[in-house]
């Protein structure tokens, strides 16, 4: 028994995901889109007393600026998992808060809209981001390293290799298309508002699938800026 026990071990194939390839690091992403929501959610029922939409994605329960935290969150941090807690919070709350300022400056400049400011919350970086949830990211940082990203990171790799291989790449054509989508509504939406006649086929196309209603369903948050703000 013990040599056919060996004999199977040393014929067992390495995980698709082992270490951080771009396989798990595709994982991480996709989940952490998805903590992100559930985290978000739950945060504004605690202190609005509402459920409101806090995807990111025109399709699906998901987070993108969750998915890169987690992925920056990991690579950056996880050589700290057996080291001081201090140091993964303090690294998990600086590398959250520049990330979050960084998303906060791309989706100004390039859709010309805001979802957050922090101004009245302790804001810093011109209110992209606050103390206070600088916190909150070295708190689900810390949680992350510590507990989260460990047992996931095994569970992952307990997928089989060719199930795990395409179930990956079509969440990636999912996604990228998702993607896609999800930055032509928004771009369409602004757009609108200057232009509502739609100028082709793909104008009316997003005129059609996402107006106005709809993306103030899925981005209630949303407020637009002056292009040169």
């Amino acid at each position: 028994m013990q040599k056919e026990t060996v004999q199977t071990e040393e014929k067992r194939e390495p995980s698709f995901a082992a270490g951080l390839n771009f396989y798990k690091l595709f994982w991480i992403f996709f989940i952490g889109c998805i903590i992100g929501v559930i985290v978000e959610t739950l945060w504004c029922l605690a202190t609005l007393h509402r459920i409101e939409s806090r995807q990111g994605l025109v399709y699906g329960p998901f987070n993108p600026v969750y998915g890169v935290g987690a992925i920056l969150m990991t690579l950056g941090l996880n050589w700290l998992a057996k080291k001081s807690d201090f140091l993964i919070f303090m690294g998990s709350a600086i590398i959250g808060g520049l990330f979050e300022a960084a998303c906060s400056l791309f989706q100004e400049y390039v859709f010309h809209t805001i979802s957050w400011n922090y101004n009245d919350k302790f804001g810093i970086l011109g209110g992209r981001t606050s103390l206070l949830y600088m916190v909150f990211w070295g708190v689900l940082g810390l949680m992350w390293i510590k507990e989260i990203f460990p047992r996931l990171s095994k569970l992952i790799e307990r997928m089989p290799n060719k199930i795990g291989r395409r179930i990956t790449i079509a969440l990636v054509v999912f996604m990228v298309f998702n993607i896609i989508v999800s930055s032509a509504a928004a771009l369409r939406m602004e757009a609108r508002k200057t232009n509502p006649v739609p100028a082709n086929a793909l104008e009316q196309l997003l005129d059609d699938r996402f107006p106005d209603e709809r993306m103030k369903k899925i981005y209630p948050n949303l407020i637009s800026v002056e292009p040169n703000a």
